[in-house]
């Protein structure tokens, strides 16, 4: 009953793979581990693991790469535009392959008609062909990652604004490491999490204001929220941040979507399924105060 995890060289593979052999019990040789880079995982190959060269971009390869697995962590790919069809190529490849299960990392209400973010159509459209190639399923749909924040803060602390275009909406910002522990208990026990659809959120809903509040505490400076358009808001990032204007688009549907209540979502399932308490925002960002203070 091999364990296939794709992007095994990323910060989340990579955490995951480490609760599944030391919370999880599971044999280094029943893992399969699937990246671009095989080099960054050399430890984990010397304790046993599989560690095979693989590239969404190279489908023909997949299906070989993902051989002997029976069940599979698909971590989505991180360029937008082009998920759709590297993410339905590799489900193509885990079924030709033999894989019967896939957990899969997406967002939050991303069947939720309306989702303006511009995420939400490439992680419906990844739960679709999964389900349409009749494989077994997880869907964890993850919030918005605590890290995420850590260079807003930054740059929050640094001109005492935080520019918004997320209104009054709130999220319940997600660490990383939690996000690997409901994976994690996941893909070691599928059967109880057959077909399910797990919101995995942080343990607080946070708006723009109390967001402002945290990281004037976090960082020691105030910090004052200033509302946007997303028009306004994308120019920001252009004029500031130096984004290609298609790009910073992008980037404010995710204030868009935030302001339309579509990502107000706070549930118990790190506690429930990853088994443990979830991790407040303000304690991630302070875990980076560094990286907080530096500019």
């Amino acid at each position: 009953m091999s364990i296939v995890v794709t992007g095994a060289s990323g910060h989340l593979g990579r955490r995951v793979v480490e609760l599944l052999l030391d919370a999880h019990g599971i044999d280094p040789r029943e893992l399969i581990l699937v990246t671009r880079n095989p080099d960054r995982l050399h430890a984990l190959a010397e304790r046993g693991a599989q560690v095979r060269a693989g590239d969404f971009d190279r489908p023909g390869d997949l299906p070989a790469a993902f051989a002997g697995g029976t069940r599979m962590l698909l971590i989505s790919a991180d360029e937008i535009g082009r998920r759709i069809r590297q993410h339905t190529d590799a489900v193509t490849a885990a079924k030709a392959a033999g894989v019967a299960h896939v957990a899969y990392t997406s967002y939050v209400n991303t069947d939720v008609e309306g989702n303006p973010s511009a995420i939400a159509p490439e992680h419906h459209a990844t739960e679709v062909a999964i389900r349409d190639a009749g494989l077994t399923y997880t869907f964890l749909r993850n919030s918005i990652y605590a890290e995420v924040q850590v260079p807003d803060a930054a740059a929050a602390l640094a001109t005492g604004k935080l520019v918004t275009n997320a209104g009054d909406g709130r999220v319940a910002y997600v660490s990383r490491e939690d996000c690997a522990a409901v994976a994690a208990a996941v893909l070691a026990r599928p059967d109880a999490h057959r077909n399910a659809v797990h919101e995995v959120t942080g343990p607080e809903l946070i708006d723009a204001r109390r967001l402002a509040e945290i990281y004037a505490e976090v960082g020691g400076k105030p910090v004052e929220p200033v509302f946007v358009d997303d028009a306004a808001y994308a120019q920001g990032l252009v004029e500031h941040a130096g984004m290609p204007q298609p790009v910073a688009e992008a980037y404010a549907t995710f204030g868009a979507a935030i302001r339309s209540g579509v990502l107000e979502v706070q549930t118990d399932v790190v506690e429930r399924v990853g088994g443990r308490a979830p991790r407040a925002l303000r304690d991630v960002l302070e875990e980076h105060g560094a990286a907080l203070t530096a500019s």
